[in-house]
């Protein structure tokens, strides 16, 4: 046990998942990158999608300084985000059979798009669905998910299936079933979970890696600027105008 404080602990187990990332995933988070950039050059739009708490993850890396213009936020009402009331709501809508289907109807998304799912369980029906009707769309699927809850936990889908079974490409946060790294004899359930650290850590080194292998295939990445440095605005401005067809957000 560590004579650490217990935030000092929590640190040093985000840091150790974050070390394992970056070396169990090395070879994903650049076939990902390169599936996105892959996705820009052929004229393709970019999404992100995540429920309850895997939605910061997703919503981290839309309209983002430093971030690429052209990833959007597929939104799915009650869903992305604990602002519904009562939160519980968001919850059960994402174990709701069809309901899937009736988000990619309704939004932009179209064969050569590229859709990110994040998902820690990646056991309920929402994001399951949501991979098996946009691949059959035509769209190329990234999942975001832990590896451990397909052996650790039961599908919530019909199928048996869990996200990573319907993906181009899966990253793998190796974060534990249960999501949270702490124990202490005085406190009568595991607590301080590191999902959303390591998921957004995940997401960025993608989109850096993006960035990166557009530039040296000689394309300019559609980066945007903070709006806080001086100049930051026009520069946004020009993004947004050469690439208005692809982004979503500012409709």
């Amino acid at each position: 046990m560590s004579d650490r404080k217990p935030a000092g602990q929590f640190l040093d187990a985000a840091i150790d998942l974050l070390h394992r990332v970056r070396d169990e995933e090395e070879a994903a988070v650049e076939a990902a990158g390169t599936l996105l950039a892959d996705t820009v050059e052929e004229g393709g739009r970019l999404f992100a999608f995540g429920a309850g708490h895997s939605s910061l993850a997703a919503q981290d890396v839309v309209y983002r300084a430093g971030g690429l213009a052209l990833m959007n936020l597929l939104a799915v009402p009650g869903v992305v985000g604990v602002d519904v009331m009562p939160a519980t709501l968001g919850s059960a809508l994402e174990r709701v059979d069809g309901l899937a289907t009736a988000v990619l109807d309704s939004s932009p998304l179209r064969a050569g798009d590229a859709l990110v799912i994040v998902s820690l369980s990646g056991r309920n029906a929402l994001p399951v669905e949501l991979a098996m009707t946009a691949r059959a769309r035509g769209v190329k699927v990234i999942g975001v998910t832990s590896v451990a809850y397909a052996t650790g936990t039961r599908s919530r889908h019909g199928s048996g299936t869990f996200l990573k079974d319907h993906c181009d490409l899966v990253l793998d946060s190796k974060i534990a079933v249960g999501d949270a790294e702490l124990t202490l004899d005085t406190v009568p359930a595991p607590f301080a979970p590191a999902s959303t650290v390591v998921t957004a850590a995940l997401l960025q080194a993608v989109l850096a890696t993006t960035a990166a292998v557009l530039a040296g295939r000689g394309t300019e990445p559609p980066l945007l600027r903070s709006g806080n440095v001086d100049g930051g605005h026009e520069w946004n401005r020009r993004v947004m105008e050469r690439y208005g067809d692809r982004i979503f957000y500012r409709r």
